[in-house]
């Protein structure tokens, strides 16, 4: 019998879910609003070297969140996981205010690596609070949906909310604005009851605690399965964040506020998803919706190499563009909102936090591998072949999945909600 849905209502009921999922979208904007004025900086700084600034920029954030979160987690493991998000809030404040002394592109590098890295601590150490506070599997579901749209929200209406305070305020006040944030983040915590902490006996050396969460991806069938689907979300990541502009500006001829709305059906779509997966799941498993996504994403970006090779009209390309945005997008959230579902059930409070934080690294360094192809494939050959590859990527990685994660290999991840 498939039980009552669950509201959105009824989980922003629970005090500490609530007040976390607060500090958890005022973050979000604050990051938001500081990739904005990050840009505007790097433009004062390097001038027309600004892209290749805030291209190894990215490229720092990416290795501190594939590099530093297992080595955190494993220094924080015996740490109250309040002290370690406010710990990590207070640092990313430090460095919002930091950032508009800066006049040497080095320092950019070194404060970036810094705030990224209080970012790998605070992500995981969160998504891995929540199952402790919303115990309830059809709660919990609606708190992923939640927390995926304010993701989803947060790329949508910071450069939004940016622009609309630049007409009041210069750039450097925006890092201002990014540190309150952080502030205001790091009081909903200290006002947020958690539950304690489970002492964990150290009885494995600290090498083996950094890779104890990684160790335990290899061995879980489902868990493999996701490191797969990690890919496909990705290739499709990859190719909307790097080649969008490419495909507005070059493919179809739009205009600079053209990316902002092609970006807004792919946003679009994931949100769309996002709302109806706690209802989806009264039905179907994790799995079969994860392995539909990875489907989805990979039609969206074999599209996206299809639309690239014919070159389509204005018209025709915009209609025909939004509505592969918007189909790889709808792909990336039914992988990537049931995800934690999986996390959940294949750890305990022992190894929870080990768990999300690999999740959290695994997760990220598919983005080391599809971010340089999409951009270098691109630019060097042409936008066909850098989406035929992502394809195949895609495409190679949902064929690994279905077969990593067998239906017998879990015993806690088959059963839709009930």
């Amino acid at each position: 019998m498939i039980a009552p849905t669950v509201s959105l209502g009824s989980v922003l009921a629970n005090t500490a879910f609530r007040r976390l999922f607060t500090a958890q979208v005022v973050a979000l904007v604050g990051t938001g609003v500081l990739t904005v004025a990050l840009g505007l900086l790097a433009y004062d700084i390097a001038g027309s070297s600004a892209g290749a600034v805030l291209g190894t920029a990215l490229a720092i954030k990416m290795i501190a969140y594939v590099g530093v979160a297992p080595i955190v987690s494993a220094l924080t493991d015996r740490l109250p996981r309040k002290r370690v998000l406010v710990s990590a809030d207070a640092v990313r404040a430090a460095i919002a205010l930091l950032l508009p002394f800066v006049d040497q592109v080095w320092q950019i590098y070194v404060l970036i690596f810094i705030l990224q890295s209080a970012s790998a601590t605070f992500t995981p150490t969160f998504q891995a609070v929540i199952p402790s506070i919303v115990p309830d599997e059809r709660q919990y579901t609606k708190a992923l949906s939640l927390s995926r749209l304010a993701y989803d929200l947060e790329s949508l209406l910071s450069p939004v909310v940016a622009a609309a305070l630049l007409t009041l305020i210069s750039y450097h006040s925006l890092f201002i604005g990014t540190a309150i944030g952080f502030v205001v983040s790091a009081i909903m915590v200290v006002g947020t009851r958690l539950p304690a902490l489970v002492r964990i006996e150290r009885t494995a050396s600290f090498f083996g605690r950094t890779t104890a969460g990684i160790r335990l991806f290899v061995k879980k069938p489902a868990l493999r399965g996701l490191l797969a689907l990690n890919l496909v979300v990705a290739s499709a990541t990859g190719l909307v964040v790097v080649n969008t502009v490419v495909y507005v500006r070059d493919l179809i001829g739009g205009s600079s506020s053209g990316l902002a709305i092609a970006l807004a059906f792919y946003g679009g779509g994931s949100m769309i998803v996002a709302l109806t997966v706690p209802r989806i799941l009264t039905a179907i498993t994790d799995r079969t919706l994860m392995l539909t996504g990875a489907g989805v994403v990979t039609a969206g970006t074999l599209a996206a190499s299809v639309f690239a090779a014919v070159a389509p009209t204005a018209l025709s390309g915009w209609i025909a563009l939004s509505a592969i945005w918007a189909v790889m997008g709808a792909g990336t959230s039914m992988i990537n909102t049931p995800s934690a579902r999986v996390l959940r059930r294949e750890s305990d409070e022992n190894t929870r936090t080990a768990i999300f934080t690999a999740q959290f690294s695994l997760s990220h360094a598919g983005f080391l591998l599809t971010y340089p192809l999409a951009g270098w494939v691109g630019a060097e050959v042409n936008q066909f072949t850098a989406a035929a590859t992502l394809t195949g990527i895609a495409t190679l990685a949902a064929v690994t999945a279905s077969r990593l994660w067998t239906l017998n290999g879990s015993t806690v991840t088959t059963s839709p909600a009930t």
